[in-house]
């Protein structure tokens, strides 16, 4: 059983906090535009799409592969039991949304809501906001699983690269989930400074749920192989039914439908992690 200190739980939290507060930056584009173009956002959604596809496949899933070579695996499964612990972790992440998905099913919120939420409709609104962002925030979490055991040392901790690249990439990612909450709340007069911090909010459960998976993988690291599949294919699963979905939405009146922005925000996203995936 690995040692868990408050200040490795706080170092992970801040690192989800980092993520969360990234998607505030999708608001700034408003500072200084009225609009954000339908091409720009799809094209935004396609690198966001590209950059978590990558994270997931060359960060989490190799990972979870590594791990599960050099160390005690969750069962006695045979000669592949390492493949065969990512695989239930990746179907159990999608199964995760996919349940999630049905409990609130109809109950989706417009960000335009935000502003005139009363207590039940807020608690409602975090629900939702939790199917969605607490999926990175366990990406996030898992990613640390080697802390303080090999890595580079960063503010008196040895982190290693993996969370480095895992908290670059979602908050990159996020950047155009801000564009796309701001969007409503700029056409209905909020000021910039309360889109920013909605942008935020919707966040807020990622540096939560960093620290639960971060603690539950500390003290059964066997479940470590499993937690890398479930986190990615948790991510795969959103990328594929929401983010490529709300991407050719928003591209929908473009020539070609927007496939072409899409194609080149997914390509432009996986060419600039993947490198980073393997320093």
């Amino acid at each position: 059983m690995a040692d868990v200190t408050l200040a490795a739980l706080v170092l992970v939290f801040v690192a989800g906090l980092i993520t969360a507060l990234a998607t505030g930056l999708g608001a700034f584009p408003f500072f200084v535009l009225d609009e954000v173009s339908d091409r720009l956002n799809v094209v935004l959604w396609g690198l966001a799409s590209g950059i978590m596809l990558a994270a997931s496949l060359f960060g989490l899933v190799r990972e979870g592969l590594a791990e599960a070579d050099r160390g005690p695996q969750l069962l006695p499964l045979g000669t592949y039991s390492g493949e065969i612990a990512v695989v239930v972790g990746l179907l159990a992440g999608v199964l995760l949304v996919v349940v999630a998905h049905e409990v609130v099913e109809g109950a989706e919120v417009n960000p335009r809501q935000y502003e005139e939420a009363d207590f039940r409709k807020l608690v409602l609104i975090l629900g939702i906001l939790t199917v969605h962002s607490f999926p990175e925030g366990v990406a996030i979490g898992v990613s640390f699983a080697d802390l303080n055991i090999e890595g580079m040392t960063l503010l008196g901790f040895t982190v290693p690269l993996l969370a480095v690249f895992m908290t670059v990439a979602i908050s990159i990612h996020n950047i155009p989930e801000g564009v796309a909450i701001s969007i409503p709340l700029r056409t209905m007069g909020v000021s910039n400074w309360k889109m920013v911090w909605w942008a935020v909010f919707s966040s807020l459960p990622q540096p939560i749920g960093a620290v639960l998976a971060f603690y539950f993988v500390r003290l059964a690291r066997a479940f470590l192989p499993v937690g890398f599949g479930f986190a990615a294919g948790a991510m795969i699963y959103l990328v594929l039914t929401e983010f490529v979905p709300e991407a050719l939405e928003e591209g929908a009146g473009l020539p070609g439908n927007g496939y072409r922005e899409l194609v080149a925000g997914i390509v432009v996203g996986v060419a600039v992690m993947v490198p980073l995936a393997f320093i």
